[in-house]
């Protein structure tokens, strides 16, 4: 009988949220953000470790890492446009593109906290135009 009332309100509760598909990219890019670090990390030990030093380790991991957290600065600044994010959890989520691993802690946290879905109560700024 439990389970019965659980069924029956799990799908009102799916239909008063909505999950904009830039949630989908911001996801996407905050693990390829942190895949990045890695590589970097990686490239590092590969530059200072050995001796004679590897100059060229750090070279495309670098660029890759520096591309990915550009995007993922873009990403999450359409992410807090369309999600309607405070000044604050905008802020925090830029701050942990500078950590290693930063973006997949705000990405679960933001999970956990229903801040990655919009109610559908709240029009998106797009609808509201037209």
């Amino acid at each position: 009988m439990a389970d019965n009332q659980l069924s029956s309100t799990a799908p009102a509760a799916s239909s008063t949220l909505s999950q904009p598909p830039i949630v989908r990219w911001f996801r996407v890019v905050a693990v390829a953000e942190a895949v990045t670090w890695v590589a970097l990390l990686i490239g590092m030990a590969v530059k200072y470790v050995p001796d004679p030093n590897i100059d060229s380790g750090v070279r495309i991991p670098g660029m890759l890492h520096g591309a990915v957290f550009v995007l993922y600065l873009v990403i999450t600044v359409l992410t807090a446009l369309a999600l309607r994010w405070s000044k604050g959890v905008t802020a925090l989520a830029l701050l942990a593109s500078i950590p290693p691993f930063g973006t997949i802690v705000f990405e679960v946290w933001a999970s956990r906290t229903g801040r990655l879905v919009r109610s559908a109560g709240a029009a998106s700024p797009r609808a509201a135009a037209e």
